[in-house]
């Protein structure tokens, strides 16, 4: 191994993003209008999004051009690092060799602003005075609370009540950046407080939480509503993550067998597999795609492939999804980032066509495999990420059982520097694995059968 590390000059960075729509044998299903059961037009996310976004959400073209005032912001940033895990292979006694993409050198310290800058800078073009959203363990609220900065757009933001005790730090950097951040539910909107009067204790949901931002969008015309991950545009604008991976691949000389990442709504594993899987659609190389979730909220590997709304209220279109159904409550893992309960169209089309994976992974043995991380490669990984790190061991160690030298690749997708409260926890022996049951998926799933289409 010549370098540890990887880097790319300012002038490789990419100038488009990549539509793995494009390369996809069986196209994603249309969203429906919850009334009337048929395809949403634009004149029906218009109230929600600025024109060029719901462009790109629509769009079968391959390569979509990242404008220049968004290249520039990211070159505060970007390229960023592809890393030899070569402390890990060694703690682990690994024929494999596994590397890593690191998204924490971000000014939120996740891969989130790589689509918060582009949706503030497309709502500014329109005009738009400020944006409001939802934030579970708070990465994404911080990325477009930094990106609305760039712009000069208001921010309000909605964070899981979880979360919001859970990481209070997370809230302070929000604010730092110039946004207003309130724990959900909230009193503030009448999804919240409809959920309130059931609950006044709910530990609240992202679904719950984008009820909120989007009755708040919806009641100002001065508002747009952005969402940080599930949507087709959101992952697109991620896929520079994979795609400056590939290069930085190519400069190791090497190319991956499996590509691992974290999955709470998609953009995280969008960003680093599509790319990747663009080899293996167009017949030049295979490669294993895997999304890792937690277990105690198994969309992918429990739910069912059914349409549903994409928030607890059921103000978002029909999505079709695999879903644990829009009003599961998810229990309070640290993990806040993938606490939703259905995953993005793409991804779950993919998944039904069998071109991924998904493996869902309990959070005490996410934990060990970050506290392993940390010690051999000197980086606390954020919660999220450390349910990638845990499925990297389990292969790291499979291809030493079958003594098979494997290239292996994952999104570190944040570090975990305002997430102690988290590894505290973990040492107290306050964290507990959560088995999830044939009854909580039963409840759920019943309600959401009459939503769907004829």
């Amino acid at each position: 191994m010549a370098n540890k590390k990887i880097f790319l000059n300012e002038s490789e960075m990419p100038t488009h993003w990549y539509n793995v729509v494009a390369d996809m044998p069986n196209k994603p299903l249309p969203p429906l209008h919850p009334g009337t059961r048929q395809p949403v037009g634009p004149q029906d996310l218009a109230p929600l999004f600025p024109m060029e976004l719901i462009k790109q959400e629509v769009s079968a073209e391959r390569y979509i051009e990242i404008p220049e005032e968004v290249r520039n912001i990211y070159k505060i940033w970007r390229p960023t690092p592809l890393m030899r895990a070569t402390g890990l292979e060694k703690a682990l006694d690994t024929p494999a060799k596994i590397y890593y993409k690191y998204e924490g050198v971000s000014p939120s310290g996740s891969h989130k602003p790589n689509t918060a800058v582009p949706q503030a800078y497309y709502n500014k073009m329109e005009g738009v005075k400020k944006i409001s959203t939802e934030t579970g363990a708070g990465q994404w609220g911080t990325a477009l609370a930094f990106a609305c900065a760039q712009f000069g757009l208001e921010c309000e933001i909605y964070m899981v009540r979880i979360s919001y005790d859970q990481k209070p730090y997370r809230k302070i950097m929000m604010n730092t950046f110039g946004a207003d951040v309130y724990p959900s539910p909230s009193n503030r909107t009448q999804a919240g407080r409809n959920i309130l009067e059931k609950d006044p204790n709910s530990t609240g949901s992202l679904g719950i939480a984008i009820s909120e931002a989007i009755e708040r969008a919806v009641a100002d015309e001065q508002t747009k509503y952005s969402l940080g991950s599930v949507l087709n545009h959101v992952l697109m604008h991620q896929t520079i993550i994979g795609q400056e991976a590939v290069k930085q691949m190519e400069y190791a000389g090497d190319f991956p067998d499996i590509v691992i990442a974290p999955l709470g709504g998609g953009s995280n594993f969008a960003g680093i597999s599509f790319p990747f899987l663009q080899y293996q659609l167009q017949g030049k190389k295979d490669v294993r795609c895997i999304a890792v979730e937690p277990a105690s909220c198994p969309k992918l590997t429990k739910g069912v492939f059914r349409y549903d709304f994409g928030d607890t209220a059921g103000y978002t279109p029909l999505l079709p999804m695999y879903t644990l159904g829009h009003n599961f409550k998810p229990a309070a893992i640290h993990a806040g980032g993938l606490r939703y309960h259905g995953a993005s169209v793409i991804c779950s089309q993919l998944l039904k066509d069998g071109l991924i994976e998904a493996q869902a992974l309990q959070q005490l043995e996410c934990f060990d495999a970050g506290v392993q991380f940390s010690k051999a490669e000197g980086i606390i990984p954020a919660p999220e990420a450390t349910h990638a790190i845990a499925q990297v061991i389990r292969e790291a160690k499979q291809a030493k059982i079958e003594g098979k030298e494997k290239t292996i690749l994952f999104n570190l997708c944040g570090h975990g520097f305002v997430d102690m409260q988290a590894y505290a926890d973990y040492f107290e022996g306050k964290l507990e694995d959560h088995h999830f049951t044939d009854a909580e998926l039963t409840a759920n799933l019943a309600e959401i059968e009459a939503l769907q289409p004829a």
